[in-house]
């Protein structure tokens, strides 16, 4: 379930992630916050299992202030978690494994 819980667990995922990457353009990020879009439509089952991703707000960056446009995008796991309106919580990869995740910074 995409929820205010869902979006402070993935903060708390995000600074891990930032803490443990190789990058130095990202050494001394963190998250301040993930917000959920205003239109509670794009995060409809049809549309997730359509598109196999969500748009999300994060702010990130030394300061935490910068606002970023945030792609989630569905393994198989976690869709078929999805659809079945449970959490996805457990389908993200350790904080320290490399390259689950990218940034463009610019």
């Amino acid at each position: 379930m995409l929820d205010r819980d869902f979006c402070d667990f993935l903060e708390f995922e995000i600074c891990k992630a930032f803490e443990n990457s190789a990058n130095e353009q990202i050494k001394g990020f963190w998250c301040d916050g993930v917000l959920l879009k205003k239109d509670e439509n794009d995060y409809s089952q049809k549309l997730v299992i359509n598109k196999r991703q969500v748009q999300l707000k994060a702010f990130i960056g030394k300061d935490g202030q910068t606002e970023y446009e945030l792609t989630l995008r569905f393994g198989e796991k976690a869709l078929s978690q999805f659809v079945k309106k449970l959490s996805i919580k457990n389908c993200f990869p350790n904080a320290s494994a490399p390259n689950w995740f990218e940034i463009d910074t610019k």
